[in-house]
């Protein structure tokens, strides 16, 4: 593999249920922003909020989709997330299989 510079990210955010997480990222695979998404139940945060410390179980769940649409999946997720300061992180691809991110380009080309 070689380095590639194509604008393929991975989007990382978590979720209070594994049902919020499938039914966000249905919509938003169903909307054409993301090729995929992986959702993994079962995390354990802790966390400090509001000057307290916190614990939760969480579940994760990573988009794929291309850089250009890192902002619209980010407001997707904002719209339909129920806490306050959800985490949302952008990732680049730096590298990967070829024909993996070109069909992660592929599919959301709309």
């Amino acid at each position: 593999m070689t380095a590639r510079m194509d604008g393929t990210v991975m989007i990382y955010t978590t979720w209070p249920s594994a049902v919020e997480a499938e039914a966000a990222g249905r919509a938003i695979v169903a909307d054409g922003l993301a090729a995929c998404v992986n959702i993994l139940p079962g995390m354990m945060s802790i966390y400090r909020w509001q000057g307290e410390i916190e614990q939760a179980q969480e579940t994760v769940m990573i988009f794929k989709t291309r850089e250009d649409l890192s902002v619209a999946v980010t407001q997707a997720v904002r719209a339909r997330h129920p806490y306050e300061v959800p985490a949302v992180v952008v990732m680049a691809i730096v590298d990967g299989d070829p024909d993996y991110l070109d069909w992660i380009t592929t599919e959301t080309a709309g």
